[in-house]
């Protein structure tokens, strides 16, 4: 391409690109721990919460499986592709979630938990190709010394997308729920997100693009002249798996310090998550509306909390990412013991709720820049997917 038109391409692109991760990746959260609303009401109709939790954790269990091995086939993989794909499928998984409740019920309770946990174990799984995608489209599209601020918004999509999942399960459930009130919840918390994120999923494909090259542009790097130190024209290359896995990512020891510091960050992050609604309700008497909103909160207070923490990592610490980390988890540390001694208390719970998510996720989204930072472009989604 001639130089002249080279810089309004690439500006035009990656606004592009980058709106088209931040949707694609909120549509993930749309659809991925619906569960957590719907666990109060199906303990209603006769489920038992602790089988319920088993469900709820396969979730989990199979996102971080994923994560790890779906992001190897990720950095072998078109971005444009891959990330629609998933969110097709988890879409479809969390769909058919109604189908146990709906035509098996608590008459045949073992059958349908067990067609529950199996779904949500896909729905996990599916969700596992959202991140990677993201991060290898992150790593091509945007050099290392704007990754902290560009990730600290695009990490905002976690909020978005999540913070949706409240009112759409109260309002899916209104504008869509038919005449049987008892499963209206059904709607809301399963089959109208999941139609949403099909949507979303065309609409993400339309926008992205993998990488400069396929749209005939020269690397990053060179476009900005930011090159980092340990920085090579291999790193533009596709890499085997067996490079991936062994010379990149289970050899770095940084990485696996972080990955260790992940799980007590994520041990927070769900833990209060997964469990807010039936906790809200048990503790509080909170309706599914009031829990919904509640939920809202928590999500809606990361995004200034998310920005503020990506900006003194790069402004304030200079790239020091451990740092402004160290200080959100010692701060939500306080609220998470406030959220537990005053669980009585309707101020003080919704408060330290909303306290939490402002300072959960900033650490989320550092030790995963952090991650992108410690690899190869190449083995952008393996490593965060190590995490």
């Amino acid at each position: 391409m001639e130089a002249d038109k080279v810089d309004a391409k690439y500006k035009r692109m990656r606004l592009q690109v980058f709106l088209g991760i931040f949707i694609g990746y909120a549509g993930f959260y749309i659809v991925r721990k619906n569960f957590s609303m719907a666990i109060p009401e199906l303990a209603l109709l006769g489920f038992d919460q602790s089988e319920l939790s088993i469900v709820l954790a396969m979730n989990a269990v199979a996102y971080a499986l994923s994560k790890f091995l779906m992001g190897s086939v990720s950095d072998r993989s078109n971005a444009r592709v891959f990330l629609p794909l998933g969110l097709v499928l988890a879409a479809l998984s969390m769909m058919f979630m109604i189908v146990p409740v709906t035509l098996l019920g608590p008459e045949h309770k073992r059958l349908a938990i067990f067609i529950m946990a199996v779904l949500n174990f896909l729905v996990g799984w599916f969700n596992g190709m959202g991140w990677p995608p993201c991060g290898r489209v992150m790593t091509h599209w945007f050099s290392i010394k704007e990754r902290g601020t560009k990730m600290s918004i695009w990490n905002c999509a976690h909020n978005v997308g999540g913070a949706l999942v409240g009112p759409m399960a109260v309002y899916g459930a209104i504008w869509f729920g038919g005449s049987h009130t008892e499963l209206y919840f059904l709607i809301g918390t399963y089959l109208f997100p999941a139609v949403v994120a099909i949507f979303i999923a065309i609409l993400a494909y339309v926008l992205i693009r993998d990488t400069p090259q396929s749209c005939s542009l020269p690397s990053v790097e060179k476009w900005r002249n930011d090159y980092p130190k340990n920085y090579s024209a291999k790193q533009e290359e596709v890499l085997t798996t067996r490079e991936i896995f062994f010379k990149y990512v289970l050899n770095n020891k940084l990485l696996w310090f972080i990955a260790i510091a992940n799980a007590f960050v994520y041990m927070v992050r769900y833990g209060c998550l997964d469990w807010a609604p039936t906790y809200l309700r048990d503790a509080q008497g909170y309706d599914i509306k009031q829990a919904g909103w509640a939920y809202f909160a928590y999500e809606f207070a990361a995004i200034p909390g998310t920005l503020i923490c990506g900006w003194l990592s790069d402004k304030v610490f200079h790239g020091r990412r451990a740092v402004p980390t160290i200080l959100f988890m010692a701060i939500v540390a306080v609220f998470i013991f406030l959220y537990w001694q005053f669980s009585s208390n309707y101020f003080i719970v919704t408060m330290s709720l909303i306290a939490i998510g402002f300072f959960i996720y900033g650490p989320v989204m550092l030790i995963g820049v952090q991650a992108l930072d410690l690899a190869p472009k190449n083995a952008a989604g393996t490593a965060a997917g190590l995490t």
